[in-house]
């Protein structure tokens, strides 16, 4: 790994039919950078993901990784992909999958490794078919780490996981970081992205509409959410407030999003018998939600 630039995108744009997926994608990657990209479906994730891989071609612009085209950096194993589907083999073994992946590259990793770096080497004699959504999971990101490649491509790697299982997994993928490799990983669940990504890129209607620190993108979102138990409040009148945008209700607790928190504080302290408060600021989900709706009043 010797260059700083993994992952270049410039340009890059396609269509099928009449659907606009990407429309003009300038992105770059670092190496060593962990990357979460988000978006709801149809944002233009998916087919991006599909020309960094080399499966799709764009109509126009470049795709670069490590310098190289996407096919010859797939072929060269500096490429490892976990995708949310595909891959397997149903009446295989666990262990005759990875001897097989490991079969196709020139360096692979023994396959003794990937299975514990992967936390599935009590699986090896099990068949594919008999593994619950979140095991698979797991086997498929041992193939990925198998040619021990530069650059790890995963596509909602936590899909069928439990809390423990996605913990246990992104342990995992941080030792890999920790081994210099580069992560883009494609999510819904806004928390991961959060947690674990050094950068996150947002995308709507096949452009990058955000792109920073997980901290810089929910700053770019302002405004508090205040929640309290108020029993008996008179929801149109804390929704005309100054500063209040919207209010919601769960059994007695009031949750109000607000431009202006502290008056809407002092209201609520001063003419309600509001208790157990709480204040606030704009998380990931906010913040994804609000450059949505702003993308969506510009197009």
């Amino acid at each position: 790994m010797t260059t700083t630039t993994a992952v270049t995108l410039s340009g890059v744009t396609k269509r099928y039919g009449e659907v606009q997926a990407v429309a003009g994608v300038d992105l770059t990657i670092r190496t060593g950078e962990v990357v979460a990209m988000l978006g709801p479906n149809g944002a233009g994730k998916s087919t991006t993901i599909e020309m960094l891989l080399g499966l799709v071609r764009p109509d126009q612009g470049t795709v670069e990784v490590y310098g190289s085209t996407p096919a010859e950096a797939i072929a060269a194993s500096k490429i490892g992909v976990m995708l949310q589907s595909g891959g397997i083999i149903e009446d295989a073994k666990v262990g005759e999958l990875l001897n097989l992946v490991a079969g196709l590259h020139q360096d692979p990793m023994p396959v003794a490794e990937a299975l514990n770096r992967a936390g599935i080497a009590d699986l090896t004699g099990r068949k594919m078919k008999g593994l619950s959504g979140g095991q698979k999971q797991r086997v498929r990101f041992a193939m990925a780490i198998i040619p021990q490649p530069d650059l790890i491509v995963l596509d909602e790697p936590t899909t069928g996981m439990d809390v423990e299982s996605r913990r246990d997994f992104w342990a995992s993928m941080h030792a890999e970081t920790a081994r210099g490799r580069t992560v883009l990983f494609a999510t819904h669940y806004l928390e991961e992205a959060d947690a674990y990504a050094d950068r996150v890129v947002l995308m709507r209607s096949g452009k990058v509409v955000a792109d920073g620190t997980a901290a810089q993108i929910k700053a770019s979102v302002s405004g508090r959410t205040i929640r309290a138990t108020i029993p008996g409040a008179d929801l149109a009148m804390l929704a005309s407030l100054p500063g209040v945008d919207n209010v919601e209700t769960r059994g007695d607790v009031v949750l109000l999003k607000c431009a202006d928190s502290d008056d809407t504080l002092r209201y609520l302290l001063s003419n309600t018998p509001a208790h157990d408060i709480e204040v606030t600021s704009a998380d990931l989900e906010d913040a994804v939600l609000a450059l949505g709706a702003e993308q969506e009043a510009l197009a």
